[in-house]
């Protein structure tokens, strides 16, 4: 969905929270591996795939820590 139309004589206002995407989130954790140093990665969803994509990067050899 691109947006939304909403008609009315009210103006709305407030806030939105975006949930995070595992088929960004995936990508993203990967390419932490072409440049070596430390990375801060938010808004991760709690996912099989991503617990799994975690895992791996351990085994190779990365530390990875939650905040």
């Amino acid at each position: 969905m691109d947006k939304f139309v909403i008609n009315g004589p009210v103006k709305l206002n407030g806030e939105v929270d975006i949930s995070g995407s595992k088929n960004a989130a995936l990508p993203i954790m990967c390419a932490c591996l072409a440049f070596p140093g430390k990375y801060t990665i938010s808004n991760i969803p709690d996912l099989r795939d991503t617990k799994t994509m975690l895992r791996l990067l351990e085994i190779i050899g990365c530390k990875i820590s939650y905040l």
